[in-house]
This record gives C-alpha cells, structure tokens and sequence, in this order.
C-alpha cells in the first residue's frame, strides 16, 4: 500500500470489536437512522453526496464517521468520492435480527407519524 492509499483508508472496527451499546447509540439519532434506511433499500453503495440530509456539511460528515465507527457502515474511497455499504452480514452474525427489527420498527414509525 502507498503512502497516498494508506491516507485514503479510513478506520473500522473489525466485527469482533462492535458493541451493541455503539450499534445503538448510532441508530438513535434520526438522521443517522435515515442513512442506514437508505443504504438498505439500495442494491449498490452509495456517495455521501446521495444523501439529501437536513443538516451542514459538517454535521454530516460527523453523522457519518459515528455510523463507521460504531461498525454500522463501511467506507471507502473510490477516487474523490467516499462510498457507503451497509456492514448488514456483520451486524447479523453479531446481533441476529437487530437490524431488521430496528428498520421495521422505523418503517412502522414513519408510517405511524407520516
């Protein structure tokens, strides 16, 4: 790995370092919940620049670096742009069924409140 591809790689938790508690303070936060809405409802990854988020650039990015480092998403690079995947088998091996219960549960909740 070069020097300019170690600078692009950006830090995740390996699967045996989630926690429940971080996976759960992640997808508390409505905007986060949003991010990891979509990313599931999307066959491919997604740009950050995807998302039509009701917050400043900053706050997005911070959005972001809380989902990767609670082990929720997975970023890379792709040129300029950073990519997002849903870490959904991990999340799945380690806690089964939370993440369809919570994004069921947040469907029903957007339906419920409109």
């Amino acid at each position: 790995m070069t020097e300019r591809e170690a600078a692009r790689t950006l830090a995740h938790p390996e699967a045996a370092e989630i926690r429940l508690e971080g996976v759960l303070h992640a997808l508390s936060d409505p905007v986060r919940l949003s991010i990891v809405r979509d990313l599931d409802a999307s066959p491919a990854d997604l740009a950050c620049s995807y998302f039509d988020l009701p917050v400043t650039k900053s706050t997005t990015t911070h959005h972001f670096r809380v989902l990767r480092e609670s082990g929720v998403v997975r970023q890379t690079y792709r040129g300029t742009t950073k990519l997002n995947a849903l870490r959904r088998d991990d999340l799945e091996s380690i806690f089964p069924g939370l993440l369809d219960a919570i994004l069921t549960a947040a469907a029903a909740e957007a339906e419920r409140v409109g």
